[in-house]
């Protein structure tokens, strides 16, 4: 039986199960002179390369994001309380 590779294509879609080594990883992450997406150095699919600048902004705008929810979602809990609600019906006839 044939070997089946542990890296290559499907549809365009890069992929690697060879075991990583620390250095592949490092300069899987940091490419300079390469764009913002590059082939994930284990796994399937992409990642950002942290040498380009436009990977520090998706960084930041979701790192943003993230802690706007846990503010909110934190502060949404203090406000509101579990006490039953008296709701007032009138029911006039004209």
């Amino acid at each position: 039986m044939a070997d089946k590779p542990t890296s290559g294509e499907i549809l365009g879609v890069p992929y690697n199960f060879e075991r990583p080594s620390i250095g592949r990883m490092l300069s899987a992450y940091w490419q300079p002179g390469e764009g913002m997406l590059v082939e994930k150095p284990f796994g399937v699919g992409y990642t950002l390369n942290l040498a380009n600048w436009r990977s520090w902004i998706v960084v930041l705008v979701a790192g943003g994001l993230l802690w706007q929810q846990e503010k909110g979602s934190t502060g949404e809990s203090e406000d509101r309380t579990d006490e039953p609600v008296e709701v007032i019906v009138d029911e006039t006839d004209d």
